[in-house]
């Protein structure tokens, strides 16, 4: 969601202790490792380029959608993990090696180019892992194509408006009128709970080199109240959120409310990019989360 951006400059992180994860490690990891090799390549959405990353074969695929000024290298702990099953990792448009066009960057939007990107790749159905903003982002290619969605996993991501509508609009101001000032500022404060100094800038250099138009408009797009709207989420849902104040105390039953087929963790000793600083044990929930829902076939049990 990188409404958590806001946030993260409003009220201060708090990190508890470690959450006990459960099984199915060992059948995980026993080749975890090896990975498909990575094919580079453009998928057209109208004029517009979207480069992804692509391994293995089939015409189901799990895909990776990073967050807001984020690009598909967020998921390098990822896109190696499951060779089982075909993985695609996507730059949204105006993001990493994606065009970066001057248009409305809005949630449906890139939504609609994550439906390009799977016709290009002879993709038919898929399940979608969102990180922050991603999170609408799948939800909304959910909304929009159903028959496509197998299931939604949303890594530290909201499916509510966090915060009120027009100190979202303010924001956005602000972000408009001085970018070069607030913009890091925002990204500092979402880094602070990070502990890996070396992960820390690498994260901060890749964030603030997203072009200033891209990143205001996603912004602006984030503040869409139709986004947040309260249909409900009928495929298998996994939530892995970290532990943090800006979580409402009724954040799981909201979750709950939409989406029968909850799966839900709350992480606490990780930051916003925590599928980044416990890959091993993200990648195991991912996967005991597909095995249980048994999709994406050679994954079930």
């Amino acid at each position: 969601m990188s409404l958590r951006c806001l946030s993260a400059i409003i009220r201060p992180f708090s990190n508890g202790s470690p959450l006990c994860l459960c099984l199915l490690a060992a059948l995980f990891s026993a080749g975890a490792a090896r990975g498909n090799a990575l094919e580079s390549r453009f998928a057209k959405y109208g004029e517009t380029r979207v480069h992804y990353q692509s391994s293995g074969k089939g015409q189901e695929a799990l895909i990776f959608v990073h967050g807001w000024t984020c690009d598909s290298n967020f998921w390098r702990g990822q896109v190696g993990a499951f060779p089982a099953t075909r993985v695609v990792a996507i730059d949204l448009p105006g993001h990493g090696r994606s065009d970066q066009p001057r248009v409305a960057y809005t949630i449906d939007y890139f939504a609609r180019s994550i439906e390009a990107v799977m016709r290009d790749a002879g993709i038919k159905r898929a399940a979608l892992v969102g990180h922050s903003m991603g999170t609408p982002v799948v939800r909304q290619f959910y909304r929009l194509y159903p028959q496509k969605t197998l299931g939604l996993v949303i890594v530290d991501g909201a499916l509510r408006l966090m915060l009120p509508k027009e100190q979202m609009e303010q924001f956005a101001g602000r972000l408009r009128s001085d970018y070069r000032a607030v913009a890091p500022q925002m990204i500092d404060g979402m880094l602070m709970p990070v502990k890996n100094s070396t992960l820390k800038g690498e994260i901060r250099r890749a964030m603030l080199s997203t072009p200033e138009h891209v990143a205001i408009s996603a912004m602006e797009g984030m503040a869409d109240e139709k986004v947040y709207e309260k249909d409900p989420i009928n495929v298998p849902l996994l939530a892995i959120l970290a532990k943090s104040p800006f979580w409402p105390a009724d954040t799981e039953q909201f979750l709950r409310t939409l989406a029968p087929k909850l799966e839900f963790y709350m992480w606490a000793d990780v930051s916003h990019f925590l599928m980044m600083e416990k890959p091993q044990v993200f990648n195991q929930t991912v996967q005991a989360f597909l095995s249980k829902n048994r999709l994406l076939g050679k994954h079930a049990l």
